[in-house]
């Protein structure tokens, strides 16, 4: 279980506040900035109408569940001061966890108590931070992922929905999170963040550096799934998702 606390952004490539869950500590990672977008055209899509607007008009893929697993995880929203901030989590650390130590979204894989990979989002949202996502606005599915480890798909799709949340209880993180916090939107997108995020010394992929921290860097699975996001509401051209690690 952990508190949250209020950790100021301003003076770090950012105008806003956040609130963060859990403990602090730090971490390595390396900084190169990506393709710059068109900023005059991201200035349209930092309000959650937009973005509902969006989900209204998308067309997800849908991969099929024949033989394989399945998981699934919530991109929940909310606006503070009509800002629109989106949650993540840095997950525990875990020897049969796949994505031990990562940022991610809450979620989790499906279990026969959930009738469909919705529900195991919600359940797992609620297990993992103690938000009730039965108080939430549907936005709608984003995207269907296969899963990949070391490079190697390993038969499970994971599934994702967006849900905006009006007021959105206190966090109360589980021992599978390490820490939640709820970033702007618009963090995803700023040249500044887009950095080369060193894994295993000898590999790097594109990730997104969401905090302070040198711990809260978005990569790999969760990645993609924010460039989907990004795709769908406009803000990015970039198709190739990045590698799969």
């Amino acid at each position: 279980m952990g508190s949250g606390e209020l950790q100021d952004f301003t003076g770090f490539l950012g105008r806003r506040s956040y609130f963060g869950h859990g403990p602090k500590s730090s971490a390595c990672g390396t900084s190169n900035a990506a393709q710059e977008p068109d900023l005059a055209m991201l200035l349209t899509v930092t309000h959650l109408s937009e973005i509902r607007d969006a989900f209204r008009a998308h067309k997800p893929n849908v991969l099929s569940r024949e033989g394989r697993s399945e998981a699934a995880v919530a991109l929940v929203f909310r606006e503070i001061a009509g800002n629109t901030e989106v949650l993540f989590i840095e997950r525990a650390q875990h020897p049969d966890d796949p994505w031990s130590g990562h940022m991610a979204f809450p979620g989790g894989r499906r279990d026969s108590i959930d009738s469909n990979p919705r529900d195991a989002a919600e359940r797992e949202t609620r297990e993992e931070v103690g938000l009730d996502l039965a108080k939430a606005e549907f936005l709608g599915p984003l995207v269907d992922l296969e899963g990949f480890r070391d490079g190697k798909k390993v038969g499970l799709v994971i599934s994702s929905f967006a849900f905006f949340h009006p007021e959105p209880e206190e966090l109360v993180i589980s021992e599978e999170v390490a820490e939640a916090l709820w970033v702007p939107v618009e963090f995803l997108w700023e040249p500044s963040r887009q950095i080369d995020y060193a894994y295993r010394d000898s590999e790097s992929y594109p990730g997104i550096k969401v905090s302070p921290s040198d711990r809260h860097v978005v990569w790999g699975l969760t990645y993609r799934m924010v460039q989907n996001f990004l795709a769908m509401i406009g803000a990015t051209s970039d198709t190739s998702m990045g590698p799969n690690p």
